[in-house]
């Protein structure tokens, strides 16, 4: 009798289940929708977007085609993964396209981050942070902070094994700190650090706000951050004491500064710079050295040049701009690494009012996922795409082609890409002219398309 209710109740809930899914499916089912799959009720297919990853995109585009709805991080969402619809989308801001970025991320991030504005706030706010990362600044002000911490900081890793995307993550972290801070950092940091590490999981989830939940930890993060930000601030302001970094400018303390920002406005922008630079930075350098370790070929290549600049200086000499400019085959490197890791794999936006897209009529308040990672591995774009070739870029007209959306389009391109570069450069320049490496334990990179995933991935560091 027993194992007939048992079973009686499995069948029941299966049937719920079913209903439930069914419903979910008949209340998205309007006219001129394009196809998919919505899910459950409120959490739509997140789950399997989250774990699976480009898997899930693959899987529903062999099911549905290049453009398709879903229900995803707790909204009603339309995919595209056409190159020419995705660019329409990226250049066209002004007619009803803005950002659409999930709740969890604007409430974390906060509602004066440029990627949440549009219109004139966001020209205004992008505008400040242009003026803290204008190549003027990073000559004067940021490559040589950088410089100076790359070089301490990769000072003592000389015949030891280390978890090399624990590593990256720290140096992402501590230089992007150090810019923004300077001398305050080293006090900041250890605090700073489990704060951020929270917050930067918590825009990536369901915006359910209950203890134990990423969005939980990520909002009280945020919290954390905001107070230990304002106090700094305040600190500043008392002190009258320059200190020629970031938050100096953003604070108005340059007298050629033409922006006025409240202290919302600076707290936000504070985080957004870390948040934005930390996962690609971190993780282009960490894809760097496995991608160089596995072709020493593009690693001699690499050493040669960074051997040849450190020729032309004394042991102590810092990295100038001049030496920037002429790391042409370190530029290389990067492109093909974040093409080949596709760290972003796509931005969102969201109607502002019905309209057709691609023949489906789109209804208000949808978000649109720009989904732009399988344009890297286009065999017609890119010559055999799976195969690490720093020397594709070498031809500098690849990097203004069209297709190009690494660092996105549009009025939405990454404002930091040239301070991005500037960091991963000066990390390479001092890794390579110091120190060997070999993979020695951990869980190997997972295979294409998931190669984000060497979690516990070691290598042991000897002198060059």
């Amino acid at each position: 009798m027993a194992m007939l209710m048992a079973i009686v109740c499995v069948v029941l809930v299966l049937c719920f289940c079913s209903a439930l899914l069914r419903w979910n499916e008949v209340r998205y089912r309007k006219k001129g929708l394009p196809p998919g799959t919505m899910g459950w009720p409120v959490f739509g297919e997140t789950t399997e977007f989250l774990k699976q990853g480009p898997n899930f995109m693959k899987t529903q585009r062999a099911r549905y085609g290049s453009f398709f709805k879903s229900h995803i991080l707790g909204c009603p969402t339309i995919v595209s993964m056409d190159p020419e619809l995705n660019r329409y989308i990226l250049m066209n801001e002004a007619k009803g396209l803005v950002p659409g970025y999930p709740q969890s991320m604007l409430d974390i991030l906060g509602k004066c981050n440029i990627a949440a504005v549009h219109g004139s706030t966001h020209k205004y706010m992008r505008g400040a942070l242009l003026s803290i990362i204008s190549p003027t600044l990073i000559r004067d002000q940021l490559l040589p902070k950088i410089d100076e911490f790359m070089r301490a900081h990769l000072s003592n890793w000389d015949n030891k094994v280390i978890n090399i995307q624990e590593k990256t993550k720290e140096v992402a972290f501590l230089s992007s700190l150090k810019q923004i801070a300077g001398i305050e950092s080293c006090s900041l940091s250890d605090s700073f650090m489990t704060e951020f590490f929270n917050l930067v999981i918590g825009t990536l989830s369901l915006p359910i706000n209950l203890p134990g939940t990423n969005y939980h930890r990520g909002f009280q993060a945020r919290k954390t951050i905001v107070n230990i930000v304002s106090k700094l601030l305040e600190e500043r302001r008392a002190s009258q004491e320059t200190h020629h970094d970031m938050l100096d400018c953003l604070m108005g303390r340059d007298d050629e500064s033409r922006y006025k920002l409240s202290d919302e406005e600076i707290i936000d922008l504070v985080i957004t710079i870390m948040y934005s630079g930390y996962e690609t930075v971190s993780t282009t350098s960490m894809m760097a050295v496995k991608y160089l370790h596995d072709h020493p070929k593009a690693l001699e290549e690499l050493r040669r040049e960074h051997l040849a600049i450190r020729e032309r200086k004394k042991p102590d000499d810092p990295l100038d701009l001049n030496d920037l400019k002429s790391m042409r085959f370190t530029r290389a490197v990067i492109f093909e690494t974040s093409r080949l890791a596709t760290i972003v794999n796509g931005v969102l936006r969201k109607t502002t009012e019905d309209m057709e897209l691609n023949g489906y009529l789109i209804p208000k308040g949808w978000r649109i996922y720009v989904y732009t990672r399988e344009i890297n591995y286009d065999p017609f774009l890119y010559s055999d795409p799976l195969t690490f070739n720093p020397w594709r870029w070498m031809d500098k007209s690849l990097e203004s082609k069209h297709y190009f959306l690494v660092f996105g389009g549009g009025t939405r391109q990454c404002p930091g890409k040239e301070l991005g570069i500037t960091e991963i450069s000066t990390f390479l320049h001092y890794f390579v002219t110091r120190y060997r490496w070999e993979e020695v334990g951990g869980d190997k990179l997972m295979k294409f398309p998931r190669v984000q995933a060497p979690n516990g991935l070691h290598i042991r560091v000897t002198s060059y």
